[in-house]
């Protein structure tokens, strides 16, 4: 496929994976308009999405390279490869919300729309095009948060993020604004011109849109929004929040950043404040009775780890956060879908409720072990081979110290995953066991989410070197 030159089919079949995520959009308002008891949301939706996750792999396994719309957005197998697995990794939250959102049409319609916002970022050659594809991911969300309405906390929780939102978009336009004042140009190649020159303006727009970034991703000390939105927000929307959003920022980061070396000042920011993430959400999370809040801080360690990848060398990046994205998304997938079902949110969300949960639902328990384990980074589970790329890549890259500081931080992270197992399988049993409906629709999605892990495992070659 040629890059210039396009048919309007050429360019459909190019932008496949947004138009089929459009497409699904449409359908479901047209539903909720036209039909006096609306239905099909959930089928609608997961098949929009499930074609437009074959879309981009079709997409990425035939080396499509295309600009449709030259200096704005631009298809790539990388970008592709990206776009299937954020799109992917979003199916099981779909499964997750049948019981919550089972035909709740706003619900599906913000969710296809800020995966679309994703698909924008993913495909970005301007700073018009990722701060469009930024606020449409984001914008989505904050409604999302309160959509079922199941705490008074949810409230605050949207404000505080809502907030902290604008304060991150802010911070982003005050820095593409410095970058475009010095280079008069809008593309993203303005950002590693930047990266390269020794001038105080061109170091202020990095750190600011790097900022931005640190805060949509929950980056300490930009990470107060995270712990009251996860614990505020239902479950399947805590999960697209902590998987989804995550993945589709930190890829977006990666976009940015390209190949290009940091110099010294910027990998000071960047190894610094990770390293602040992982140790202060590992520490934070020993003190949690949520599981949903214990999962934010575990976010901001996550988020830590992630970041550190840029520090690594250009060509090892993209592995090293592609795999990490996928092993720590399919983990926290299978342990949203593994809690305890009950209709008290808070009593749901309450480590107590984990007490004895091996003698009450032993599948659901075993689930709920193993994504802990692969959180904590246990051999051989793919959240062990995650890590383990992303500090290989820093000490290969020259950064000893910052490697070795980052590996002590992930070591505090294992006592509040083990405290969750410890909870389950080595303490009485109290309450009566879940009902059978509730573990069996759990099953399905706990399949979904634990297969392709453990092929990751077994297999880690099919993600590495695939970009």
């Amino acid at each position: 496929m040629n890059r210039h030159g396009f048919s309007w089919l050429d360019i459909a079949v190019a932008l496949a994976p947004e138009n089929l995520l459009l497409l699904g959009i449409v359908a479901i308002l047209a539903v909720e308009i036209l039909a006096p008891k609306p239905r099909g949301a959930l089928v609608v939706a997961f098949s929009a999405l499930a074609l437009a996750t074959v879309a981009a792999l079709v997409l990425w396994a035939g080396g499509v390279v295309a600009e449709p719309f030259p200096g704005e957005f631009t298809v790539e197998p990388g970008a592709s490869l990206a776009k299937a697995v954020v799109l992917a990794l979003t199916l099981p939250v779909l499964l997750l919300a049948r019981d919550e959102f089972p035909q709740s049409g706003p619900f599906h319609v913000l969710l296809l729309s800020s995966l679309y916002g994703v698909c924008l970022m993913l495909s970005a050659d301007s700073f018009l095009t990722l701060f469009l594809g930024l606020e449409m991911l984001s914008l989505p969300v904050y409604v999302l948060v309160l959509l079922a309405f199941r705490r008074p906390e949810s409230l605050e929780a949207a404000l505080k993020y809502l907030v902290l939102g604008g304060a991150a978009t802010a911070t982003f336009l005050l820095g593409v604004s410095l970058l475009y004042g010095g280079t008069g140009t809008m593309s993203l190649a303005a950002f590693t011109v930047a990266l390269s020159v020794h001038d105080p303006m061109a170091t202020a727009a990095v750190v600011l849109v790097l900022v931005a970034f640190f805060l949509k991703a929950a980056v300490v000390p930009f990470h107060a929004w995270a712990p009251d939105a996860y614990e505020g927000a239902t479950v399947p929307v805590t999960a697209y929040m902590a998987v989804v959003v995550k993945a589709g920022v930190l890829l977006a980061v990666l976009r940015l950043f390209g190949e290009a070396p940091l110099p010294g000042p910027i990998v000071d920011l960047v190894a610094v404040l990770p390293l602040l993430s992982i140790v202060w959400g590992n520490l934070a999370a020993m003190r949690q009775k949520s599981f949903r809040r214990m999962i934010a801080y575990s976010s901001i360690a996550h988020a830590g780890y992630l970041f550190y990848a840029l520090l690594g060398d250009g060509p090892g990046r993209y592995e090293a956060v592609v795999f990490y994205v996928v092993a720590y998304g399919l983990m926290n997938l299978l342990a949203f879908a593994a809690l305890p079902r009950t209709a008290d949110d808070a009593a749901r969300d309450h480590l107590d409720r984990f007490r004895g949960m091996f003698h009450r639902n032993p599948f659901g328990a075993t689930m709920l072990g193993i994504a802990m384990l692969s959180l904590a980074g246990i051999p051989p589970l793919p959240g062990f081979v995650a890590k383990f790329l992303i500090f290989k890549n820093v000490m290969a890259a020259g950064y000893t110290t910052y490697a070795v500081l980052g590996l002590v931080g992930s070591y505090l992270g294992i006592y509040f995953y083990l405290r969750v197992i410890q909870l389950m399988f080595m303490s009485p049993a109290e309450g009566p066991a879940e009902p059978r409906t509730a573990v069996r629709r759990a099953v399905g999605t706990c399949i979904v989410c634990l297969v392709p892990a453990l092929l990751l495992a077994l297999f880690p070659g099919a993600v590495i070197g695939r970009g």
